[in-house]
């Protein structure tokens, strides 16, 4: 393990954040200076981010720690285009009115994890829409895409791999690491930015703006990615039976957020401390070392903990007492995510499998079917064995709900509205 001069980087070093940077030594000699003003542009594709955005705002948090000033991007300018990467196919076009209320339903979550104003490590909120929206397109070809070769372009992985897998790329696509190349060194020119951060995917088009720069007559700039997420079982983090773990209170709630980290593979626990909490790494440590049953202690602890950073201390800790209730003293908790139905539909008759899928448990009625077969899935806590169950008003309990469940620990009520 490398020892660096700058608490930046030794802490990102120490919590697993790091994969590829273009200069250690030249950008941590910036950051123990306090000098490493650095950038994440988040794309408006969705009304909440997700918990890979969650990484990097983890990142931005520990450089504004260490002293540093933190950029917040937002990506009104190139949501327009489309981020191909990892993509098999060209993202959905939106409109600038959808663009526009995805940003402000985004804008809110940067503030639980860093803090703005005017101060020397106090972080900013830009937008690309700002510049990007306003280049001339003849000037853009000859002031910077001058700069570019398609040769290198087509060695770079959210290119190369769509055309492996012979997979059409629009025009528009391609032209996506030439604007957040220029958003490099537009942030450059405008706040002195000198470092890009962001996800292994984003590695080709971070080095591509640091090249830009150069050519361009900016400062010297640096790049830094996280590694890709991944559990302890190889799969994909940030995916559940009810699609992604978004940030946003509204469309993940805080209790389904605490029983997501609750439920984290053991052998995982440590990595997410260092990664998603801001417990000093000596709890980590002892945390990380508990064996057998214990290591459902540091799950709670990494829920809590987690959710806290998020939601605030309050709705963390009332998840943790929902979950003690609902799984220790069999409670019904009424703080339990919710789902409201029309009453008329309880009336005719819901059936089970479409009860489980409209709770957000299972994804189709397929899934459904499989769980019961497999004993997984319950109402009122008793084992649902019949496929054609349906559910009525008789399966209402006296709080006026009827509770679903899959598995031990995903819980949803249906009520009536």
């Amino acid at each position: 393990m490398t020892a660096f001069k700058s608490d930046f980087l030794n802490t990102l070093q120490e919590r697993g954040f790091i994969h590829q940077c273009s200069d250690f030594e030249g950008l941590d000699a910036l950051a123990a200076k306090g000098e490493a003003t650095a950038y994440v542009g988040y794309d408006c594709t969705a009304r909440s981010l997700h918990i890979g955005n969650y990484l990097t705002m983890m990142m931005l948090h520990w450089l504004q720690q260490s002293g540093n000033k933190p950029i917040t991007l937002m990506g009104g300018g190139t949501t327009m285009v489309g981020d191909p990467s990892g993509k098999d196919e060209t993202r959905a076009m939106r409109t600038v009115a959808e663009i526009e209320a995805n940003k402000e339903s985004i804008r809110g979550v940067f503030a639980k994890v860093l803090r703005y104003g005017d101060g020397k490590s106090d972080a900013i909120m830009l937008d690309n829409a700002e510049w990007l929206t306003r280049l001339n397109w003849i000037e853009m070809l000859r002031d910077v895409g001058r700069h570019f070769s398609v040769n290198r372009m087509l060695t770079m992985d959210s290119v190369r791999l769509r055309l492996e897998r012979e997979q059409e790329m629009s025009f528009i696509e391609f032209n996506y690491m030439v604007c957040q190349a220029y958003d490099f060194v537009e942030l450059a020119k405008r706040t002195g930015c000198k470092l890009q951060m962001g996800g292994s995917d984003q590695w080709g088009n971070i080095i591509m703006g640091v090249d830009l720069g150069r050519r361009m007559g900016t400062h010297q700039l640096f790049a830094l990615t996280t590694p890709l997420l991944t559990t302890a079982s190889g799969a994909k983090m940030g995916k559940t039976a009810q699609g992604a773990v978004w940030l946003n209170a509204d469309q993940f709630s805080p209790y389904d957020f605490w029983q997501y980290w609750r439920n984290t593979e053991d052998a995982d626990v440590g990595k997410f401390l260092k990664l998603f909490t801001t417990l000093p790494m000596a709890e980590i440590k002892k945390l990380e070392a508990l064996g057998g049953a214990e290591i459902n202690e540091a799950k709670k602890v990494l829920a809590t903990e987690a959710t806290a950073l998020l939601h605030g201390r309050d709705a963390a800790n009332e998840a943790a007492e929902t979950a003690r209730r609902t799984f220790e003293e069999g409670a019904l908790a009424e703080s339990l995510p919710t789902v409201e139905i029309p009453r008329g539909e309880l009336d005719a008759g819901l059936g089970v499998l479409n009860a489980f899928v409209k709770a957000g448990l299972v994804a189709s009625n397929g899934e459904a079917r499989r769980q019961i077969k497999a004993g997984g899935l319950r109402v009122n806590d008793e084992p649902v064995t019949d496929e054609k169950m349906a559910l009525s008003a008789a399966n209402l309990t006296p709080e006026g709900v009827v509770k679903l469940s899959f598995g031990k620990k995903k819980h949803v009520l249906i009520k009536p509205a």
